[in-house]
């Protein structure tokens, strides 16, 4: 899930992206419109970019502007579907318009099932993923594209947020648990646990930090918003005796991610071309991704390492990168008010429409050191967290 677009959009566009800021100046060919978050050309996460903002308020405890929610809403296709923008809504989706991908139609549905009471919004955009599914079980970006990962668990947690079954869903064939398991690297190979974001031409499957947090919210049904819960006693080992179930799945993939951020705390970027440096977007993926998994305590040391380090990404990043780190707290049980000195909340509602309601920040009494008052202002506020059922980039963030 993130900030950037996924991967299986950039590949839908033949673009590979550079870790480059959301906040970036607007092209000059396109005018960001009144109500989306922030100030960056939204032509290819528009959609994306405002459903995590709008979800992350919500998560926060937080009424989304009612001009934000239209913005969203507004942006849906005649078939149901999304588009990562529409620049003119009054333009037909489709030919020389927008084009519609599972991805941001997806984000839209768990941003607004998670709002209520725009039933006839997600019901659209429901038929419409469900006719997109391919015969292996599984989504592609685009409609008709090869199945991956990320777009396939994307879709699993919007339909899981819209009440519906994922887990049963073979429209075409093979069901959205099959198509993931189908991308799961065997244990006894390099890699062994994670998940490809697609075979490569060859067949081969090749582990992808990114994919295979997407991959443990499929295979459990999850969206981005996950519940903080019991943490599960014994950490995760790759196993491959015994039935090959979602769960069995998710406990692999979690063991991949664990050992991978054991040394550092963080993740690697595994962008071809880009610079080799930490990756923020994929770390917040991973948080939210163990913790759904029941692996709380695996998952304190990259949120600590985020709570160290990412204030400036998401600074940088925008709205998107905020609402990542928001749903990662939130997946800990952590508070998004006080994310190492970052009221994260508050920095989100900055990039777009005020929230027609903010949790307020309660002052701590006054104690005494050194013979000195020193007063402490606490962020605060109880999240009060109502879940939904990324990203992969997608989420608009993943990469292959």
């Amino acid at each position: 899930m993130n900030v950037r677009r996924s991967a299986a959009a950039l590949a839908a566009i033949g673009v590979l992206a550079a870790a480059a800021p959301a906040t970036a100046a607007p092209s000059p060919k396109v005018t960001v419109p009144a109500g989306l978050f922030g100030k960056g050309d939204p032509t290819y996460d528009g959609v994306w970019r405002q459903s995590l903002a709008l979800l992350a308020q919500h998560t926060a405890g937080e009424k989304p502007a009612d001009r934000a929610v239209s913005w969203l809403t507004g942006q849906q296709c005649a078939d149901g579907g999304f588009a990562s923008f529409r620049a003119d809504t009054g333009t037909a989706c489709g030919g020389k318009g927008a084009q519609t991908d599972t991805n941001s139609t997806a984000a839209a549905v768990q941003a607004l099932a998670a709002l209520g009471g725009h039933d006839d919004v997600t019901g659209k955009a429901v038929t419409w993923l469900k006719a997109q599914q391919n015969k292996d079980g599984g989504w592609g970006y685009s409609p008709g594209g090869p199945s991956d990962t990320n777009s396939t668990s994307v879709v699993v947690g919007a339909l899981a947020a819209a009440g519906e079954k994922p887990a049963g869903l073979r429209g075409k064939g093979k069901t959205p648990d099959e198509a993931l398991a189908s991308f799961a690297v065997p244990c006894d190979q390099k890699g062994g646990g994670a998940l490809a974001f697609q075979p490569d031409k060859k067949g081969k499957l090749e582990a992808n930090a990114d994919a295979t947090a997407a991959g443990v919210l499929g295979s459990l049904g999850k969206g981005f918003v996950v519940e903080p819960g019991k943490a599960r006693d014994k950490a995760p080992a790759c196993a491959s005796d015994g039935k090959a179930t979602p769960a069995r799945l998710a406990d692999n993939a979690s063991a991949y991610l664990i050992g991978a951020v054991a040394k550092s705390g963080h993740l690697m970027s595994a962008m071809p071309g880009a610079e080799n440096q930490p990756d923020f977007g994929n770390t917040a993926d991973t948080v939210v991704a163990l913790a759904a998994d029941g692996r709380a305590e695996q998952a304190k040391k990259p949120y600590a390492w985020l709570e160290k380090n990412a204030a400036k990404w998401a600074e940088q990043s925008g709205p998107a990168a905020y609402a990542q780190l928001i749903l990662s707290a939130h997946a800990i049980g952590a508070d998004p008010h006080d994310f190492g000195g970052t009221d994260l909340v508050r920095a989100l509602d900055k990039l777009g429409p005020a929230p027609a309601k903010q949790a307020a920040a309660p002052e701590k009494k006054a104690t005494e050191k050194s013979g000195n008052s020193v007063w402490w202002i606490i962020g605060v506020g109880l999240v009060a967290g109502i879940g939904v059922g990324f990203l992969f980039s997608g989420r608009k963030k993943n990469r292959p």
